[in-house]
């Protein structure tokens, strides 16, 4: 039997002046500079949940504040596969990869609103701001053609 895609929002959040936040993985603290140890924020998108309400949800959770508009639904579903390595472990062991609805958002709060010490379980550990060309060279392999797409399809809320 083939596993399925997880069903997922992810959150390409800018910040006033165009750059777009990002965090570092907890479980990959020396990756300060490597390529994986940051990324977006995403999540799961839970059964019947409208993909809007999921994405601030999300960023809710992750980072702590929700203080932020959708500016931008991107057109397709983008899908990730996990490498091999990583089938029957990583989310799970029950997925083959993610399906994802991506969203451009613009923060409306000030740094200090990012918090990511109030989940008892945090995914990150750290955050900052980068510009939107980066991000493809933050991600890990088997999601770099995703955050391609998003730095070429987003390009236009980076504008300062």
């Amino acid at each position: 039997m083939e596993l399925p895609y997880r069903d997922n929002v992810g959150a390409v959040l800018f910040g006033p002046d165009g750059r777009v936040l990002v965090a570092r993985r907890a479980d990959l603290p020396n990756a300060e500079g490597a390529a994986g140890g940051w990324q977006l924020p995403q999540g799961g998108l839970d059964p019947g949940e409208d993909p809007r309400v999921a994405v601030l949800r999300e960023l809710e959770e992750e980072i702590g504040t929700a203080k932020a508009e959708i500016l931008a639904e991107h057109p397709e579903w983008l899908a990730y596969d996990l490498p091999p390595d990583l089938l029957g472990r990583a989310l799970g062991g029950r997925y083959r990869g993610q399906r994802q609805r991506w969203f451009a958002l613009r923060f409306l709060g000030e740094d200090a609103d990012i918090r990511l010490d109030l989940d008892p379980h945090p995914e990150f550990d750290a955050w900052r701001w980068v510009e939107l060309s980066a991000l493809p060279g933050l991600a890990v392999d088997f999601k770099r053609p995703i955050y391609e797409v998003l730095a070429r399809d987003f390009a236009r809320f980076a504008r300062r």
